[in-house]
C-alpha cells in the first residue's frame, strides 16, 4: 500500500500497488503525448521552413547566374559593336582620304585611282558583310545562351517538383528523421498491442565483417520462434561510388541474412525514386536471392504483418505435428516426414506472392489431410489396445518391423527382463 496526500485539500489516503501503477502510467502517458505533440509541431513548422528556405535559395541562386550570363553576354556583344564600329570608322576615313586625293590627281591617274576606290570600296562592302556575319553569330550564340539556361532553369524546377511529390508521398513524420527512426517509430507504435512477443533492434554484432540494420524474431509463448528477418535501410544519401541502386545492395544483405540465421531479407530503400518497379508496392526479388523482398518506407509495417501471418499458419501445423510425434510412432521416419513438410511448406510460401490462391489450396489440402491422419489414429487406439492384450509378442514384431532404432529398445528390455527371471531362479 501507498500513502498519497492530495495537494489541494492535503487528505491523505492508501492505495494499492496497482492503483498506484495505474495513477503513474496515466501521469506519463499524459506527460509523453503532451511532448509528442509539441515535438511533432515543432519538426511540421521547421520542415515547412526548411523546404521554402531551399525553394527560394535555389530560386535565388538560379536568377543571379541568369542576370550574370545575361550581363557577360551584353557585354559581349557591346565590346564587339564597338571594335567593328571602329574599324568600319577607319576605313571611311582611309575611303574619304583617298577620295580627296583622287580630286587633286592627274587626270592620266584617274583609272588607277578609280580601280583603288573600287578595290576600298569592295573592302568596305567586305566589313559590312562581315560585320553582318558576325551579328548574325552573336544572335546565334545569344539563343543557344539562352536555351542552355532555360534547359537548366527547367531541369531545376522539376527537381525541386521531384523533391516535393517525394514528400508527399512519404509520411510527413518522416521529414526531419532518418530512415531508421522512421522504421524504429512506426514499429513502437504498434509493438505494445500488435508485436507483444518481438524483438526489433538494431544488428551491432559485426563480428562476421558485416552487419545489417535491424533484426526482427519473435517466438511463441513457448519460445519457439515465429519469423525471423534481417531489414536493411537505404536512404537517399546512402549511395557510394560504386552502389547506386537497389539491387547494388542485395547481395551484401543476403550475406548478412545467412549469417545472423534470419530467415528473411527486406530491404527498406528511397533510392531510385523515379522507378516505378518500386513505387508501385512490395517487390519479391526472391529470383535474385531467396526470400528477399524491396520495399518502400510506407510498405514497413504490412511486409511484417504478411511474412508474420504466413508463419502464424505455419505453426499450427507445426504444433499438429508436434503432438502427432509425442503418440508411440517410429520416430525416425516421423522426423523424416516432419523435415519433408517443412520443406514443401516453405517452398510453397516462396510462390506465394506469385500464387498465393494456389498455395492456399495445397494448405487447404494439407490440413485435410492431417484430420484424416488424426482421426484414423484416434480411431485405432482402441483397436491397438485390444490387439496389445491378445498378441504381445506380435504387437511388438509390427512396432519394430523397419525400425533399427525401436528393435535394439525391445531386445535391450528382453534381455533386461530375462537376466532379472534367471537371477531369481
Amino acid at each position: 500500500m501507498q500513502d498519497i496526500k492530495c495537494p489541494h485539500c492535503e487528505k491523505v489516503f492508501k492505495v494499492d500497488e496497482a492503483g498506484f501503477a495505474d495513477i503513474l502510467k496515466q501521469v506519463r502517458d499524459h506527460q509523453f503525448e503532451k511532448e509528442l505533440h509539441e515535438r511533432l509541431e515543432i519538426a511540421e513548422r521547421e520542415k515547412a521552413s526548411a523546404v521554402k528556405l531551399a525553394e527560394s535559395n535555389l530560386k535565388n541562386e538560379l536568377q543571379k547566374e541568369l542576370a550574370k550570363k545575361d550581363k557577360e553576354l551584353m557585354e559581349l556583344r557591346a565590346e564587339k559593336d564597338r571594335n567593328l564600329a571602329e574599324e568600319l570608322g577607319k576605313k571611311e576615313a582611309e575611303l574619304a582620304e583617298m577620295k580627296s586625293k583622287l580630286d587633286k590627281a592627274e587626270v592620266e591617274k584617274k583609272l588607277t585611282v578609280t580601280e583603288a576606290v573600287k578595290q576600298i570600296e569592295k573592302e568596305r562592302d567586305d566589313l559590312a558583310n562581315n560585320l553582318k556575319s558576325k551579328e548574325h553569330e552573336m544572335q546565334l550564340k545569344e539563343v543557344s545562351l539562352k536555351e542552355k539556361y532555360e534547359t537548366e532553369l527547367k531541369s531545376k524546377d522539376e527537381m525541386i517538383e521531384r523533391y516535393k511529390d517525394m514528400k508527399l508521398k512519404l509520411s510527413t513524420k518522416m521529414v526531419g528523421e532518418t530512415l531508421e527512426q522512421h522504421c524504429e517509430v512506426e514499429f513502437n507504435k504498434l509493438r505494445a498491442t500488435a508485436f507483444q512477443n518481438a524483438y526489433f533492434e538494431k544488428d551491432n554484432d559485426s563480428s562476421s565483417g558485416s552487419k545489417g540494420d535491424y533484426i526482427y524474431r519473435e517466438t511463441d509463448g513457448e519460445g519457439n520462434e515465429i519469423i525471423s528477418i534481417m531489414f536493411e535501410m537505404k536512404n537517399e544519401g546512402d549511395e557510394t561510388a560504386t552502389k547506386k541502386k537497389n539491387e547494388d545492395f542485395l547481395r551484401e544483405l543476403d550475406k548478412d541474412r545467412t549469417e545472423k540465421k534470419c530467415e528473411y531479407a527486406v530491404l527498406v530503400s528511397l533510392l531510385e525514386p523515379e522507378n516505378e518497379l518500386y513505387n508501385n508496392g512490395i517487390v519479391d526479388v526472391s529470383h535474385r536471392y531467396p526470400k528477399m523482398y524491396v520495399i518502400r518506407p510506407q510498405f514497413f509495417i504490412p511486409i511484417i504483418t504478411l511474412l508474420r501471418n504466413a508463419a502464424l499458419n505455419s505453426l499450427k501445423y507445426k504444433a499438429e505435428l508436434a503432438l502427432v510425434r509425442n503418440q508411440n510412432i517410429d520416430i525416425t521416419n516421423f522426423e523424416d516426414n516432419m523435415n519433408k513438410f517443412k520443406e514443401g511448406f516453405a517452398k510453397n510460401y516462396d510462390l506465394a506472392s506469385r500464387k498465393f490462391k494456389t498455395a492456399i489450396d495445397e494448405i487447404d489440402k494439407t490440413i485435410t489431410h492431417l484430420q484424416k491422419t488424426k482421426e484414423n489414429l484416434l480411431s485405432s487406439e482402441n483397436n491397438l489396445r485390444l490387439a496389445n492384450n491378445k498378441a504381445e509378442d506380435l504387437t511388438i514384431k509390427k512396432l519394430t518391423r523397419g525400425n533399427p532404432t525401436m528393435t535394439a529398445k525391445f531386445a535391450e528390455l528382453s534381455d533386461d527382463k530375462m537376466a532379472k527371471e534367471s537371477k531369481g531362479n
